[in-house]
């Protein structure tokens, strides 16, 4: 464990990892040739403006905790993953997005200062007033560059936990974008679930969800924490296989019996519906599964996109969550953010062996032949070329500033 308040890190052997609640999916948070510093007990608020919305926390701190905090005060997080359980040190060294990209950009956007611990024990106060290159290499750093301690945030005013949403079932691709674009300026949330395993005329239908902050009525009850169920066990196989997807696609796409529906939302489901499920990572059984999030650029998703979905359903091994959405034009902060204009795909897949991974290089190949790359924080098997294709640009000057200490199974596998 850490506590902020030593000089320096606590002895370890060989190389260290700083890992905040572990809700990456695929290995940048994993160090299995040195050491994980965990940094959830990092859990200390230092202050909060309520009437700027300034929030100063010390990076184990959860966005769940945060959210508890502000949100009564009329303040809610600038920009959310899809979970809430991760830190304030681990969005920042994720740089994460959410679905409000084309108005806010990522995390690190809204960063406006942190402190960074260095393996030799030194601390460096790294401000938005004083932008700097190690305060890039920071933001989606990945946790390379040293141990965030505490950070320093803008939060943004909000009515309430409601959002106004409307969902609107789709038929094509050609929608999505239609959509995406008309949806931008009047929206501030915008994303769109995808049946992958539809084919021909079918393909790339799905509902487009967009939605704004609202008022909300006080006569809807609030859910309790989010979690309605749970999984108990762990099946002996993937829940998510050729028998069952199929279906629960048709039927999800289904679900609506009207082209378009105006609905109130509390944040909770619609921001974080995964949290809702207690353990929902065991359906994918004892094998679990392996995420394929790809940003193609805008010039190249037209073709890409029904490209990688055509590979899907050909293979048969789709996706219950298959997340599409547009990144807006702002420039990411950390020189090895993920984040940047043109569209994201996102799919999980139950690991079935060789044939997902033989799916997987099929669908690298796609992305790669577009110029598009894959997002390190939910990756456990891109190929060193994809990432030097997506992120060489940066790479030398990134590298200036990782701690000599630090390392991680993500980074030795892409770069050694």
């Amino acid at each position: 464990m850490v506590d902020s308040r030593r000089a320096a890190l606590p002895d370890f052997e060989g190389k260290a990892l700083p890992r905040g609640n572990g809700r990456s999916y695929g290995d940048s948070c994993l160090n299995s040739a040195g050491t994980l510093l965990c940094t959830r007990p990092l859990d200390r608020f230092i202050s909060f403006d309520p009437v700027s919305g300034i929030l100063r926390a010390e990076a184990g701190v959860t966005l769940a905790q945060v959210i508890a905090l502000t949100l009564p005060k009329g303040w809610f997080l600038p920009v959310t993953p899809g979970t809430r359980w991760a830190t304030l040190g681990g969005a920042i060294s994720n740089d994460v997005h959410g679905k409000n990209h084309h108005v806010a950009g990522t995390f690190g956007h809204h960063v406006r200062a942190l402190e960074l611990l260095r393996s030799d024990g030194t601390r460096e106060v790294l401000s938005k007033e004083a932008p700097s290159a190690r305060l890039a290499a920071t933001i989606g750093g990945l946790g390379l560059t040293g141990l965030i301690t505490w950070c320093e945030i803008q939060l943004k005013r909000v009515p309430g936990p409601w959002l106004e949403t409307e969902s609107i079932r789709f038929d094509s691709l050609s929608d999505f974008f239609r959509l995406s674009a008309t949806s931008a300026a009047s929206h501030e949330y915008t994303v769109a679930w995808i049946d992958c395993l539809a084919k021909g005329k079918a393909l790339g239908r799905g509902h487009f969800i967009r939605s704004n902050h609202a008022t909300g009525d006080s006569s809807v009850p609030v859910p309790g924490n989010g979690q309605r169920l749970t999984f108990p066990v762990t099946p002996p196989v993937s829940l998510v296989n050729r028998l069952t997807l199929r279906p629960f696609n048709t039927l999800y796409y289904w679900r609506q019996s009207a082209r378009q529906v105006r609905s109130q939302q509390h944040y909770q489901s619609y921001f974080y519906p995964l949290d809702g499920i207690g353990h929902w990572n065991r359906m994918y059984g004892p094998r679990g599964f392996l995420q394929h999030q790809c940003v193609l650029p805008a010039g190249a998703a037209q073709d890409a996109v029904p490209a990688l979905l055509r590979q899907i359903s050909y293979s048969g091994q789709g996706s219950f969550l298959a997340v599409l959405k547009e990144f807006g034009d702002r420039p990411s902060p950390g020189m090895l953010s993920f984040a940047r204009p043109g569209t994201t795909l996102a799919l999980d897949f139950p690991n079935t062996g060789p044939s997902v991974f033989q799916l997987l290089r099929r669908l690298d190949l796609i992305v790669a032949e577009a110029g598009g790359t894959l997002y390190p924080a939910k990756d456990a098997r891109m190929a060193p070329s994809l990432f030097m294709q997506g992120y060489g640009a940066a790479l030398q000057a990134f590298q200036e500033h990782i701690d000599p200490r630090i390392s991680s199974d993500f980074w030795r596998r892409v770069m050694e």
